[in-house]
């Protein structure tokens, strides 16, 4: 990670905060080692003076959202590089000796088989068989007691609790398949929200949370953006959507490509029809708003009326959608690339696509009263450059 130590000189914000048109979200997906691209995207916001007011995550974006919001601004910087540095695997080489002739599959066969050091480490359970009753604390691949003590070392749960900023986890109930937002605005988080909202069967065990087991949310929904559009009071809000799997893509010609292209579909959770939907909704919304605006007074003061009244909104939604380049040589194992050649090309792509929206700024951009919702692509063609 030297190479990115290099892009900072201080643990602070190089700017003052600048006035952004509403609070600050910042919504992280999962995506294992693509989690990388979301750490140059806090340094680009961070360097930028931009710090969220509140971060949404599934699975390692759940993760990366402790870190930040797990540590005072000043900290946040480094103590998500302390992570990410923990995460690479170095080769012993110096470097990929087997790139030539395939990839990066020495390395993730060694991932797959021996695990991450401070991430997780093959589950002797498995010992016993599949079939065995290990229960569902243990029915997992690989165990993650390493990922336990180094988020230990780089979140402080006090601070998570303060509520600046706030964080929401995302976890699935084993037993319902019901989703379940973990909020630190309404609940204490602890490390096992964390946990439980990285949990991605089969490769690792349930996590249990007031007796009831929880899995990866990625498994339900990887892009949790409607948690913004459904939040209680709602606030005028720029929200920085991360992405890192792609929704569209080209038609696959082997088998191995079709692997890749399935983890793709599955894992982008269909976020362009749930930002979609959600602006339609926001705008019926608006629509409410200013039919019961034109209501005589009156009127407006019949229960019956306030009541519907109650579902009108006036905010105004600026979405960010920071997605991921693909990379050269990527396939269907990218997500256990923990390659330090893949964890800093990926940082290095997050860090430049948000500079590059940081600087267009098109939030200042005015959004449609009647609509309330403006989408921002990072790779729109307008968008693109330096």
């Amino acid at each position: 990670m030297d190479a990115f130590r290099a892009q900072e000189t201080s643990g602070q914000s190089s700017q003052k905060t600048p006035a952004l048109p509403g609070r600050v979200v910042l919504v992280l997906q999962g995506g294992g080692a693509l989690g990388a691209y979301q750490g140059g995207v806090y340094q680009a916001l961070h360097e930028a003076g931009i710090e969220p007011d509140w971060v949404i995550g599934t699975s390692i974006g759940a993760i990366n959202g402790a870190i930040i919001a797990g540590n005072e601004a000043g900290q946040r910087l480094e103590r998500i590089r302390q992570f990410w540095e923990r995460m690479e695997r170095k080769p012993f080489w110096g470097a990929e000796p087997f790139a030539p002739f395939g990839g990066n599959l020495a390395a993730q066969l060694m991932t797959i088989f021996g695990g991450i050091a401070g991430y997780f480490a093959p589950n002797r359970a498995l010992a016993w068989g599949l079939y065995a009753s290990v229960g569902v604390e243990n029915a997992g691949f690989y165990t993650i007691e390493a990922l336990r003590e180094t988020l230990r070392a780089v979140v402080d749960f006090n601070c998570i609790n303060s509520k600046e900023p706030r964080l929401t986890v995302g976890a699935v109930n084993v037993r319902s398949g019901k989703m379940h937002y973990f909020d630190s605005r309404a609940m204490p988080i602890a490390l096992e929200h964390v946990l439980a909202s990285g949990a991605l069967p089969p490769a690792f065990p349930a996590i249990r949370i007031d007796g009831d087991p929880y899995w990866d949310g990625g498994i339900y929904s990887n892009t949790p953006i409607e948690t913004v559009f459904d939040d209680s009071p709602r606030r005028d809000s720029v929200v920085f959507a991360v992405h890192m799997w792609h929704a569209e893509g080209p038609e696959p010609e082997s088998v191995w490509q079709v692997l890749n292209r399935q983890k793709d579909i599955q894992y982008a959770s269909r976020a362009d029809s749930h930002i979609a939907r959600q602006e339609h909704i926001h705008q019926l919304r608006h629509i409410v708003r200013e039919l019961v605006s034109r209501m005589p007074q009156e009127q407006r003061e019949r229960s019956e009326v306030k009541e519907m009244a109650g579902y009108g909104c006036g905010t105004l939604m600026h979405i960010v959608r920071l997605k991921a380049p693909r990379l050269d040589n990527e396939d269907h194992l990218r997500d256990i690339d923990f390659t330090s050649a893949g964890i800093q090309a990926r940082w290095q792509a997050g860090y430049a696509d948000t500079m590059r929206m940081v600087r267009r700024r098109p939030w200042e951009a005015p959004i449609d009263p009647m609509m309330g919702v403006a989408v921002y692509e990072s790779d729109a063609p307008d968008m693109r450059g330096p």
